[in-house]
């Protein structure tokens, strides 16, 4: 047993032989704007890689619109999102009546006031991602191109719940009102 200890302080006083003394100071480098010959332009100062950002640079997007393109993809995955993190309290149509609402819990506002509806999509993003009253934060849940997706799709369903049906072409305003006669007649048939 005293020769393995003695294998293994012999081991440790190597390794730590094998540290300098070297100080960072001492360290070969670039002061600013030097000439570097290891690099092709012979300059020092470098570019950041790409998609770098500023320390403290807010990652979101800027201005008050989506920052992507608005497609039939972003708003399906926008309605995908919203069915599986939203609807329990905010409801299908958007309008504060989730299934845990009616269960007790309290009602959040509905989309579809005024004040909701002139917000910009990026109010609707910051919300998801900080919450807000009691509604918690959904960063951890929800990836940012998700969130900017329900900004998109909470927009659509406000747009969807307030359009005025003699801006609708004549093709969309009969297709309006044979979905309401269905919708009625389906009504008469669950009457007892």
């Amino acid at each position: 047993m005293t020769g393995r200890r003695l294998l293994l302080a012999l081991l440790a006083l190597l390794l730590l032989a094998g540290c300098g003394e070297e100080k960072m100071a001492e360290v070969p480098r670039y002061d600013t704007y030097e000439p570097a010959k290891d690099w092709p332009d012979n300059q020092s100062a470098r570019y950041p890689p790409a998609n770098t950002i500023k320390r403290g640079q807010d990652l979101d997007a800027p201005g008050n619109e989506i920052p992507m393109p608005i497609t039939m993809e972003l708003l399906q995955r926008g309605q995908t999102v919203y069915e599986i993190n939203c609807v329990p309290c905010h409801g299908a149509t958007g309008y504060g009546d989730g299934m845990v609402v009616r269960r007790g819990f309290p009602e959040p506002p509905s989309y579809h006031i005024d004040r909701l509806r002139r917000v910009p999509p990026k109010y609707i993003y910051r919300v998801i991602t900080e919450g807000y009253g009691i509604m918690y934060s959904y960063a951890t849940r929800v990836v940012p191109r998700d969130r900017w997706a329900v900004a998109a799709y909470i927009k659509a369903l406000q747009l969807s719940q307030h359009v005025q049906a003699d801006s609708l072409d004549a093709a969309a305003r009969e297709r309006l009102s044979a979905g309401a006669s269905a919708d009625s007649a389906e009504a008469q048939e669950e009457k007892p």
